[in-house]
């Protein structure tokens, strides 16, 4: 059996294949690496260099490597740019997804796990917010995702077809043996931002609004450490080859943290007191997203092992420390 991880090469994605090989599983990555990077792709997996929506390159490697489950991560992911093309962003992440599901259920592939988001809920007005709350996302990015799992669901209603779908709070932190993290130029998560500022990478950290109805005025999120998250993956995996039951959870911990927390605690870690502008609001980001995490843990068994800021904090920072070396010595 052969799992096939599509955009393995990215930041979630590495981490996968990590977890799938660290436990002996044959893993086929398939990525474009047009934000991965072929080194993150660590043996003995497979890099296979091509794109997600090309049926007949999918449907070949079903059939040659005797895939027997598709783990989903390939996509586009920044809300803003969603916003600004929304047309890219139904094509990435919903047609593409579509030709995804076509060929696992003309190959045969009956094992699906998509990397779904808390964008879903749009701005929820309880948190923390739980899977059955409304769904209305705010962005193409979240109505591109709703979408696809709007598919998955039909499409297990109609055919032998399972699937999980995991909705992502905000992933963050990095492998703790220094193998992967996140490595995009452009990223625009807190955590890694404010770890660029803290080694001088950015010349300062922007923080997007202190009038929110919160303790400190600054944004709430829920922030889960990317190795947890690949652990729940790799639970949903065995929860479908174990079961004919079709999932959708949210993953993140449960309790959340401000953006000025988040901040110190990079200061923290760093013992780098960086510079911290505020400006104005962004338009669409709620002043809380923290995830409800039970139905995770009661139906996966799924225990957090990193569930801590100032650990994941320390993680990321390792990391950016790293990538600031590899460029130095490329």
């Amino acid at each position: 059996m052969t799992v096939l991880v599509t955009g393995g090469a990215g930041y979630i994605g590495s981490h996968m294949v990590l977890a799938l090989v660290d436990r002996g599983e044959d893993v086929v990555v398939l990525d474009d690496l047009s934000t991965g990077f072929d080194w993150a792709v660590r043996p003995p997996a497979e890099l296979v260099v091509a794109d997600v929506g090309d049926i007949e390159t999918v449907g070949g490697l079903i059939e040659s490597r005797g895939i027997d489950a598709i783990i989903h991560f390939a996509g586009s992911i920044v809300v803003p740019d969603s916003v600004a093309d929304p047309l890219g962003y139904y094509l990435n992440n919903t047609v593409k997804s579509r030709a995804l599901i076509e060929a696992a259920v003309k190959g045969g592939v009956k094992r699906f796990i998509f990397s779904s988001t808390a964008a879903v809920y749009g701005m929820p007005q309880v948190n923390p917010v739980g899977e059955d709350a409304a769904l209305d996302p705010i962005s193409p990015y979240g109505s591109s995702k709703l979408m696809t799992e709007a598919m998955l669901r039909d499409t297990a209603f109609a055919l032998d077809f399972n699937y999980v779908a995991l909705r992502y709070f905000n992933v963050a932190g990095a492998d703790p043996k220094g193998r992967s993290g996140q490595s995009t130029p452009r990223a625009t998560h807190l955590i890694k931002v404010a770890c660029e500022a803290a080694l001088g990478k950015r010349p300062r950290l922007e923080v997007y609004g202190t009038d929110y109805d919160t303790p400190d005025g600054t944004c709430i999120r829920d922030y889960i450490h990317v190795s947890d998250l690949a652990r729940a993956h790799v639970l949903a995996l065995d929860h479908l080859r174990a079961k004919d039951e079709n999932l959708v959870m949210n993953c993140g911990y449960g309790r959340g943290f401000s953006v000025l927390e988040v901040i110190d605690a990079v200061k923290r870690a760093s013992n780098v007191d960086f510079e911290v502008r505020t400006t104005d609001r962004r338009p669409g980001d709620p002043a809380a997203l923290v995830a409800a995490a039970g139905r995770i843990r009661d139906a996966l068994g799924w225990a957090p092992e990193r569930d801590d800021l100032d650990l994941i904090v320390t993680d990321a920072l390792n990391w950016e420390r790293h990538l600031m070396t590899r460029a130095k010595g490329a």
